[in-house]
């Protein structure tokens, strides 16, 4: 593992600044003057509120709608305002402790690139992708132009790219659409990087398949893991913990080679709280992805139990992707409650950073009910689910253990040590052996 020490204790709260601060869908655009990147300073407090230790940005660099039709790798984008007021957001987050997370294109760029503009007026096209006298686009969208990355000079570009704002203060990428890009290409980049920048910590986008084969051949610290996210919601949508069973089974051989990146929402999926079913569920999720190992990230709002819903149209993405007022700002009983929740599990993971590399193991599996340890070393948690209408009752003798002491959970008080313990119906509980 190529991990840096750093990322071991980080909870990432992940924001799209486009959307968050009111830049992006807008109409007239804000221009530089409005400086309205400087908004997210304002929630950097309540981030530490939250538990969080980092702060992962989506796009910030000069683009034309979106942020991934990068039209200048090394301007920000003029909507959200100018290089002094990234300086100032990262000033901030350091100085409240918290890591800063860019998120870099690299795939392709926008139709307003310099260069593209160049090649498409007839001058040369070399740093793209041409096929059969056409420029080739990703996955179809016209105005995302793929870069050819087998130049020396693309190569030697998206070096140069990351190191200038990790010498600006940030402390590592997310690559988007890095399943898209050939494996020697980041292979290439990234130890180049690293040379320069050895805390640097970098995570590439990958959807579906061999995630260890990606980190293995690309150098990746990390990759999305997209696996269990999916198998987060779904189990409990359909009462099938076979299904996330399954997966941990699956997550753990990953943790064999590197850490994944888990969340149960990003900038690009339907938010937890409209995915799932059963609103009490939402705690559920949130046990799980801060019980396993992996750099947990949160997206902002999911705290609050935020709705949303992606669609697959033009402007699907704006339901999730929305403009944040105030802190706390309309967020009403369940979006307190579930907030208290994230600030709980949060604090339980930051006390036991050993759950970074945990593995787990299935101590009862039923499609209602699941019951694991998720355990490093001589250090162990049990977790208990329970989406069924009637209660689970456990006893800890079953699973090897005495008692346990709650540490989390619903329908129990916390600290009390049981030998013996019922879930409640749709109900969590979370205990430390003794």
């Amino acid at each position: 593992m190529t991990d840096p020490g750093w990322i071991e204790h980080v909870i990432w709260w992940q924001i799209y600044p486009l959307g968050f601060v009111g830049a992006h869908p807008a109409d007239p655009a804000p221009t530089a003057d409005e400086h309205r990147l400087r908004r997210v300073v304002d929630w950097l407090d309540y981030a530490v509120e939250l538990g969080a230790s980092g702060l992962a940005l989506g796009p910030v660099f000069a683009s034309r709608t979106h942020g991934y039709d990068t039209t200048d790798h090394f301007r920000i984008d003029p909507r959200l305002g100018d290089d002094a007021d990234f300086d100032h957001v990262v000033s901030e987050a350091r100085a409240r402790g918290l890591r800063v997370l860019l998120d870099g294109v690299f795939n392709h760029v926008g139709s307003d690139f310099p260069r593209y503009v160049e090649a498409a007026a007839g001058g040369d096209t070399s740093w793209f992708r041409v096929r059969n006298g056409q420029f080739a686009t990703f996955e179809g969208h016209d105005g995302l132009i793929a870069l050819n990355h087998r130049h020396a000079e693309v190569i030697d570009y998206t070096v140069d790219v990351m190191c200038h704002w990790l010498a600006r203060g940030a402390d590592g990428w997310r690559l988007d659409a890095a399943y898209a890009v050939p494996d020697r290409f980041w292979a290439q980049v990234l130890p180049r990087v690293r040379a320069k920048f050895p805390q640097a910590w970098f995570v590439g986008e990958v959807i579906h398949g061999d995630y260890g084969a990606h980190v293995r051949d690309a150098g990746f610290d990390s990759v999305t893991q997209y696996e269990l996210w999916k198998a987060i919601w779904s189990s409990l949508n359909d009462a099938n913990f076979h299904e996330l069973d399954w997966t941990l089974t699956r997550h753990n051989e990953f943790l064999d080679a590197f850490v994944p990146m888990t969340f149960i929402g990003n900038h690009d999926v339907t938010r937890i709280a409209s995915m799932l079913d059963n609103p009490d569920h939402v705690e559920h999720a949130l046990a799980i992805l801060l019980t396993t190992g992996g750099t947990p990230s949160i997206y902002a709002g999911d705290e609050s139990a935020y709705r949303g819903i992606k669609e697959e149209r033009f402007g699907g993405d704006d339901a999730v992707r929305p403009e944040f007022g105030s802190p706390h700002e309309g967020v009403g009983e369940h979006g307190q409650q579930i907030f208290r929740a994230h600030q709980h599990l949060i604090g339980l993971r930051r006390r036991h950073p050993w759950l970074h590399t945990a593995r787990t193991t299935p101590l009862r599996v039923t499609n209602e009910g699941y019951v694991y340890a998720t355990r490093n070393g001589d250090d162990a948690l049990v977790v208990a689910l329970n989406v069924d209408d009637a209660p689970m009752s456990l006893s800890l003798a079953d699973f090897g253990f005495a008692a346990g002491e709650v540490v989390a959970g619903s329908g129990a008080p916390p600290s009390e040590v049981l030998a013996d313990a019922v879930v409640p119906p749709h109900g969590w509980l979370i205990l430390l052996p003794r």
